[in-house]
């Protein structure tokens, strides 16, 4: 196989989205895969879209998810993207190579006269294609529609090209994902590959930039398949090696539509600001269409390249999980470290002040309630009543365990021995244990009896090992709180 080279080449129109993060993912594993180059390219040929905070987005974006492109400028001792912007002198050379050689021609069509050109062609019910009609204009035409101050367009001739490179007007490629795709070129029509502004259409920067770059593997969404047809016409017109092309299946939200923001985060730096461990979100997008040889689903990007393979790619649309995602970031937030876990979880506790806690105290409050976390987000909402003094009571905590006469039985004869104790974890332990025991043999269930010291000091139902939040909370916020459970019950 010759050196693969591939690129991911994002519009910065919007801010990355895990769509195209999959797509970047995929050229990422086959060039791992290959000993190739993955490189990045902004296509940003269309200035109104184009915004420098989505460029930082992409770039800042990929490098998170750890998608390390191997060349482009010189950015300090790092490499900067491929900008198509900063390449425009390069295009008009190869537009008038096709030129000289017939393969494209002047057009100063109007955008009025082709609007006009496909209504009539609407008002037949006919697909739109366009009518050539500038095609065969003289030179002394030409003079006069410049005199007019008409700047032509260039369009690219798909029949030239077709005749000369194949038989029939059927045009086809083998596929890497899908197999052999076909088209009918006299469905195409002859499409603009120079502005009359000067500045290069998608489907013609794409191919100059592909040719000169050398790239051997175009791997990208499906949407992008009527463009092929396109591009490998102009790849040929220009006498350059065609890549080998693979259209990926697109990513759908769980009720089949276009995965969106109504469903939940659909861009890279959303998913990271919810709370989602990049390493979590590349192993899920990985799965999106693809499936490891051994079925072990928790694997490590590196694991992903040695055994990814592009032909197994799935042909159809994946549909985006966002529960299987929860479940496996909760699986990768267990994989880490306490003390690296409390690192990451600090910017999703900014509303509170950590300071109030020692750092042990600190670090036994991670301990205690980072197993059911499936975001790091959630932990903001998993912590409250460990800080200020006092604490806001749940409705449910209030109705259904506080305002009950065993509840408030047990918060009494709480507050009678508590006072007494040694405010230890280990002897908590060891106290709290003999209070639910002496519950029990009055018939009340431990869980009850725990409930009602729960529901006092956290203002909760359910939470974190009940031992360990009093020893952190201290002995005086611990029977304030617990005091004030009684005072404020009827």
């Amino acid at each position: 196989m010759t050196d693969v080279r591939v690129r991911i080449a994002p519009s910065p129109s919007g801010n990355l989205h895990v769509g195209t993060a999959r797509t970047a993912l995929f050229n990422y594993l086959f060039a791992k895969k290959n000993n190739g180059k993955f490189i990045l390219r902004i296509e940003d040929t269309d200035a109104e879209r184009t915004s420098q905070e989505y460029i930082d987005n992409i770039f800042d974006s990929l490098k998170a998810l750890g998608l390390n492109w191997d060349e482009g400028p010189d950015i300090g001792g790092d490499y900067g993207p491929y900008t198509q912007s900063e390449r425009f002198d390069i295009y008009p050379k190869y537009a008038q190579i096709l030129l000289d050689k017939g393969f494209a021609y002047e057009c100063f069509c109007t955008p009025e006269e082709l609007e006009a050109e496909k209504q009539e062609a609407a008002n037949n019910k006919k697909p739109y294609v366009y009518t050539k009609k500038c095609l065969n204009l003289t030179e002394e035409e030409k003079a006069k529609l410049r005199a007019q101050g008409r700047k032509p367009a260039i369009r690219f001739n798909i029949e030239k090209a077709q005749k000369a490179f194949h038989d029939t007007s059927m045009l086809s490629f083998n596929d890497m994902v899908k197999g052999e795709l076909h088209v009918d070129t006299n469905l195409l029509g002859d499409f603009v590959i120079m502005k009359s502004n000067g500045s290069p259409t998608y489907n013609f920067a794409v191919v100059v930039d592909d040719m000169l770059m050398k790239m051997t593997h175009i791997i990208r969404g499906e949407d992008h398949i009527s463009n092929t047809f396109k591009q490998i016409l102009i790849f040929e017109a220009l006498g350059a090696e065609i890549p080998q092309f693979g259209h990926l299946g697109m990513i759908l939200a769980p009720d089949r539509s276009k995965l969106s923001k109504r469903h939940g985060a659909t861009a890279v730096s959303e998913f990271v600001e919810h709370g989602y461990l990049t390493d979590a979100l590349v192993n899920f997008v990985a799965l999106l269409g693809w499936a490891p040889s051994d079925g072990e689903e928790i694997k490590s990007i590196d694991e992903i390249a040695a055994d990814f393979r592009i032909h197994e790619i799935s042909s159809s649309n994946s549909i985006f999980e966002y529960d299987k995602l929860n479940w496996m970031n909760g699986q990768y937030i267990k994989k880490l470290s306490t003390e690296e876990l409390k690192e990451r979880l600090k910017p999703y506790l900014t509303k509170y002040d950590l300071s109030e806690l020692t750092d042990e105290n600190y670090t036994r409050m991670i301990e205690i309630t980072r197993e059911p976390l499936k975001l790091l987000s959630d932990i903001t909402d998993a912590v409250p009543y460990f800080f200020g003094k006092g604490v806001h009571i749940d409705e449910e905590a209030q109705t259904k365990v506080l305002d009950t006469e065993t509840a408030q039985d047990v918060l009494k004869s709480f507050m009678e021995q508590a006072p007494d104790w040694e405010w230890t974890e280990e002897n908590l332990h060891e106290k709290l244990e003999k209070f639910r025991a002496d519950y029990k043999e009055k018939g009340v269930k431990p869980k009850v009896t725990m409930w009602a010291i729960r529901a006092a000091v956290t203002g909760r139902t359910c939470g974190a090992d009940m031992t360990a939040i009093l020893a952190i909370l201290g002995k005086e916020e611990s029977l304030s709180r617990a005091k004030a459970a009684i005072k404020a019950t009827v």
